[in-house]
């Protein structure tokens, strides 16, 4: 899950806690007494060190490398110095060897020893050698450090290494108190969470974590793989068809010429005679209907939706509509009579008939009922009523999933 831009991230944070070690690092005089063979060539690379001379002073420390029987603050001084130097020149494996034997040494502690014990975590990330990450970041959590940074390297770790169940473990673990702590989880954490799960296959997993990036993060490009993945779910009926479109649309996902005339006759076809005009308008506006070789069929297809707009509202003049779908045994014929309405933008009118016909009852598709309620209610600006309503969908054919999303998108 690593990008190039947490990569960059990482290098600085690296050549942050390089300048911390560098004001730290000890200097030969500050030291216990170092015999002037060894002393000599080690005070010189700490002078290159400072003049980032990196390079020279790695090719120095080998002099002093080669005086034999160094006592452990003599070797601790070189391996201290060969870290910040090999970090400067951007020799990673070098640098992670000699802080390890830094903090072998035992003569680091507390802030310095958590710096040493940080960079490590990231140089090994960085590296590629997962499980020396995952066991430095351990060792930093265990000495009192608190950086959220490292626990990232830790779980981007486990991904990179394979360890999907542990990346998703910890993970979630972090996106919940986040949300526990009121706080926002971050898109990264998120998507990692969301490939864990995918990549165990956890499609429940997948998906709920897909919903909060919704949440969060809404993006067209995000709600159009999420619409695509409830269509390919088993079960997913064909008769929601249309409804899958109003989703596609409100998210901006309706862009094909093939999207706007399926859309469009699907919603004559219902008796949204108004729904289906709007979106032939919208497609001619933006320039997906009305042009090419098929212009001739989008333009009868226009006019035929005007011709049913105009029978529509011819038909509710009167109210006799009204009263045959009063008069009905069921409430079938109110419910739609009721959207009907809606779609005409007299919601308030439509929402009491919807009200009626589902309490009536009776109805061939009840959980679709209270679907469409629910998008009344919101398109009517009440958004608490809408919500409320979509909660109580239920069915595993497709229209829970789509009463789900529009709660989310509601937001």
């Amino acid at each position: 899950m690593a990008s190039s831009s947490s990569f960059k991230r990482a290098l600085a944070g690296i050549a942050l806690v390089s300048g911390l070690l560098l004001s730290v690092s000890p200097t030969v005089s500050a030291q216990e007494k170092v015999r002037p063979e060894l002393g000599k060539p080690l005070q010189q690379a700490q002078d290159m060190l400072k003049a980032k001379r990196y390079k020279e002073a790695l090719a120095k420390l080998k002099e002093a490398d080669a005086v034999s029987g160094k006592t452990p603050n003599e070797s601790y001084l070189i391996e201290f110095t060969r870290a910040n130097a090999a970090l400067g020149a951007g020799e990673s494996d070098t640098a992670a060897k000699a802080f390890e034997a830094v903090i072998a040494s035992g003569k680091v502690a507390g802030p310095t020893q958590l710096s040493i014990i940080d960079t490590l975590v990231k140089l090994y990330a960085n590296n590629r050698d997962y499980a020396a990450a995952i066991k430095w970041g351990a060792r930093y959590y265990k000495e009192g450090g608190t950086s959220p940074q490292i626990r990232t390297q830790m779980i981007q770790a486990y991904f990179q290494s394979g360890d999907f169940a542990n990346a998703a473990k910890e993970s979630l673990a972090d996106v919940e108190a986040d949300e526990k702590a009121g706080r926002t989880p971050s898109e990264e954490k998120l998507q990692l969470l969301a490939n864990s799960y995918l990549r165990q296959k956890n499609n429940a997993g997948y998906a709920a974590t897909i919903e909060k990036l919704l949440n969060y993060y809404p993006k067209k490009s995000l709600w159009a793989n999420v619409i695509t993945g409830v269509q390919r779910k088993p079960g997913f009926s064909d008769r929601l068809a249309l409804d899958v479109y109003r989703l596609q649309l409100a998210t901006g996902n309706l862009t094909s010429t093939n999207d706007f005339m399926e859309m469009s006759q699907l919603a004559l076809q219902a008796g949204f005679a108004a729904e289906g005009k709007k979106v032939i308008d919208d497609g001619f506006a933006n320039g997906a209907l009305g042009k090419g070789a098929e212009a001739d069929r989008h333009k009868r297809l226009k006019d035929l939706a005007v011709q049913r707009l105009a029978e529509s509202q011819k038909s509710l003049t009167g109210g006799q509509e009204e009263t045959d779908a009063n008069a009905a045994k069921d409430g079938n014929a109110l419910v739609t009579l009721g959207y009907k309405y809606v779609t005409l933008g007299q919601a308030p009118k439509g929402i009491g008939l919807m009200e009626a016909g589902i309490k009536k009852g009776g109805l061939r598709r009840p959980e679709d009922a209270k679907l469409w309620l629910g998008l009344a209610y919101l398109q009517s600006g009440q958004k608490a009523k809408g919500v409320q309503t979509l909660k109580t969908v239920q069915g595993n054919d497709g229209v829970a999933d789509l009463a789900r999303l529009w709660i989310i998108f509601s937001k």
